[in-house]
């Protein structure tokens, strides 16, 4: 296992410097869930949420949140972002799980250090954003399972969760 990047030889805290790192085509995939009752996620399947169409406004929150990495995350750096996608899926409770809404975000840029944060910061706040719009009716919601799925790109290569 190699050693952890964002500290110096005398142990100290520092952002990576990626200046000699060649500029290669970047990837990464996120997801997770936030579970709920099945009424809340009635609301948000017929769009009759009392603020509006909670998916549409969580995909831009999402996106606007992997555009802000770099402020929220001290140690990342600003990415020039060529795309970020952000899709949802619908799960009705069954026996062996609750009811969700399921979050994949791809994060992608042509540059010297990947998006693997910009993918996971875009899922959470895409959830946290389903959260705030259904809170009135839900405060029990449970965001969980964010993870990286995948990442392309730069010296270390792929990597797909198993």
């Amino acid at each position: 296992m190699s050693s952890l990047t964002h500290f110096d030889s005398q142990g100290q805290a520092h952002m990576v410097d990626v200046a000699d790192k060649p500029a290669t085509r970047r990837v990464a995939v996120a997801s997770g869930r936030i579970e709920m009752l099945p009424a809340t996620l009635a609301l948000i399947e017929s769009g009759t949420a009392k603020k509006g169409d909670v998916l549409g406004i969580a995909r831009i929150a999402g996106i606007q949140g992997a555009k802000q990495t770099s402020t929220l995350i001290p140690l990342c750096h600003p990415i020039a972002l060529t795309r970020v996608a952000m899709t949802f899926e619908i799960f009705p409770a069954t026996a062996a799980r609750p009811a969700h809404v399921a979050c994949t975000a791809t994060a992608e840029t042509v540059g010297q250090t990947g998006v693997e944060m910009e993918a996971l910061t875009a899922v959470q706040v895409a959830l946290l954003t389903i959260y705030d719009m259904c809170k009135a009716v839900d405060r029990g919601m449970v965001i969980n399972a964010v993870r990286l799925l995948e990442k392309h790109g730069g010296k270390s290569g792929s990597f797909v969760a198993g």
